[in-house]
Order: structure tokens, then sequence, then C-alpha cells
């Protein structure tokens, strides 16, 4: 069979854990043609994000290559939220030397709308944070919805818990109102939901965690850096494994094989009830509304965690390694690259 051609793409990332083993998917992945990194507020401060966007490019060996482009720092009507508590610094302290690294002057919301504008109907966007520059994309441009292929949304649970608070994930939590704007504004959208599909099939579990420790490479050794914090956070909630919805919601962008089920919803967002803000309020056919989203509910498991395991057997090109380092030391030895 002849080789795919691989799939324009942004990611549109506010850069912490797995938004870094996402961002490594996308740089990575032979099926994606990753056109630029677009910086939304988010997981944790917006100029450390850009940081940790720049440090996984870095590890990535694809530095200067991509364009990351600063957006929204912060929602559109709301004060800016963080889960710092959960991420800590999004990187497990790693830090690098940033001379030099200068994003875009083109703001995200720019960059996208050209971007799609270039190639109707071609890009994709991997949205794994907050929705605001979305929103604001479409706010600006009429053109911009028609103008993405498909729009890949890591956000909101399926009629199920959520991870901010009982009833919102984080992403539609911290923007409701981004949110409730994209669901309307006429996109193909993708929904990879925190509840049930992430809980249930996209938390690598301890046996996994060692078997990617035992790969003993660079990037296996930055994906344990990177997901140690957030780690912590989950057991201490009784969730026993890291979680991995951003760079889930990329690998089924690029690799639609991996769905097993999915389903179409009407999916609209609470921006109004004192405890429900930012629920996502997916439909499943039975109420009278038209469906706007496809929803995944099941994935091939196994096959999604292989295709990470795999991505961190790769041998980037070496990274920059002056003042490439953990709390301040010297890192390149402990993620084993040689200047």
């Amino acid at each position: 069979m002849p080789t795919p051609e691989p799939i324009p793409l942004v990611i549109d990332t506010d850069t912490a854990q797995d938004d870094c083993i996402a961002l490594l998917v996308g740089l990575l992945d032979p099926r994606a043609e990753l056109r630029a990194v677009t910086m939304v507020a988010g997981n944790v401060g917006f100029d450390q994000q850009v940081r940790n966007a720049f440090l996984t490019c870095n590890v990535a060996g694809r530095l200067g290559e991509v364009p990351v482009h600063l957006g929204c720092r912060r929602p559109l009507v709301r004060p800016w939220e963080s889960a710092e508590n959960v991420h800590g610094d999004g990187v497990g302290g790693m830090t690098m030397d940033l001379t030099g690294c200068a994003p875009e002057r083109e703001h995200a919301v720019d960059a996208l709308i050209r971007l799609a504008a270039e190639r109707p109907g071609e890009l994709s966007i991997a949205a794994i944070g907050p929705l605001t520059n979305i929103a604001t994309a479409a706010i600006k441009d009429p053109d911009f919805a028609r103008n993405v292929a498909t729009l890949y949304v890591m956000g909101g649970s399926n009629n199920a818990r959520g991870n901010i608070t009982a009833a919102a994930e984080f992403n539609f939590y911290v923007d409701p109102e981004a949110a409730k704007a994209v669901f309307a504004a006429g996109f193909e959208i993708v929904v990879v939901p925190w509840a049930p599909l992430t809980l249930d099939q996209a938390v690598f579990a301890q046996p996994q965690l060692d078997e990617i420790a035992a790969l003993d490479t660079p990037l296996s050794r930055f994906f344990t850096r990177v997901c140690a914090a957030t780690l912590d956070f989950d057991r201490s909630v009784g969730i026993e494994g890291t979680t991995h919805p951003d760079s889930l919601t990329t690998a089924l962008l690029l690799h639609p094989e991996l769905i097993r089920r999915s389903a179409r919803y009407h999916v609209d967002v609470e921006t109004a009830g004192e405890l429900t803000r930012g629920y996502a309020a997916m439909s499943w056919g039975v109420h009278g509304l038209e469906p706007n989203a496809t929803v995944i509910e099941q994935i091939n498991p196994q096959a999604f965690y292989n295709q990470i395991k795999t991505l961190l057997t790769l041998p980037p090109k070496p990274p920059r390694l002056g003042g490439f380092g953990v709390g301040g030391g010297s890192c390149t030895a402990w993620l084993g690259w040689r200047g």
C-alpha cells in the first residue's frame, strides 16, 4: 500500500506533562506535517508553557524547525486558573538555554487563520488546552471554521465525572465561554473526553511505565521526568498511572485506525451554572438536538501505548546541550546525550 500523505497539523497547547508528549507525537510521527505550535493560557504560567514548548522541540531534535506562536494569555472573559498543583512547572524541573529561541511575531490567532486559509479543507488542529485561541479565530474570521478540515478537541467528559470539579474537565472549565462558542461555530469537531475515555483507556499503569523506563533512551527518560509530578498527583486521587488525554488526541487525529467506536452527539458547554461551570452536556441523540460533534467512545489502548512507546525509542538529533539542566544542573548525562 502507498504511504499515506502527512497530515498538515497545528497543535494548540498549554504545554505541560502530557502536552509535551503530544508535541513529541506531532514532531516525530511521520504522519504529521506539523505546521505550527500555538500557545494558549492553561496548565501553568504562560511564559513557562512557552519554555516547555521550546524544550520539547529541543528534545525532539527539531528546535527552530517548527514555528511557535504566542496566543491568548487569559480566557475570554474570566481570570486564568492554573493546574500547577497537578503539573508543577510541567516539565519536571528541566531547563535549557533559551538564547535565540524567539517565538514568532505573528499572534497565534492570526497564524491559525492564515494557515487554514492557505490550505482550505486540509489543515487539522489538535486543540489540547482551553479553546480560547480557537474561539477567537472563529470570531475574527467567519471562514475559519469551514477552512479547518478537522478540529480534534481534548475536553469535557461524556456524561461522566470531571477532573477540576465534580462536573467539569479542566480545559472547558478554564474558558467555558470559548468552548461553548467553538461548538456553535460550525467546525468538524472530534472530541476526546476525559471521562470515561481517558480514565478507562489512556492511563499508563506501573508495568507500562516500567517498560518505558527500561527503554533507557533520551526520550524515555524525558517522558519519565515530565510525567513524574503528575503521576504523584494522579495516585493521590486514586488514578494508578499517568494520564494521556493530549497525546491520545494527537495520536487519534493522525491514526484514526486507533478508534474502535465513536458516535455523533450534540455538545454544549455550561457557562452560567454555579456548580457546573464548564460542564459538557453531551446529548446522544434522544433529546431532539442536532449533532455537532463526533465523540470518541472507545480506542485500542494497547495500540495507543505501543505507538507512544515506539516513538520513545527514536534517536533524535542531538539537542542544544549548553545550559540544558534539571534544577539548574546539567542533565545531558541524565538524558543520555553526548555533545
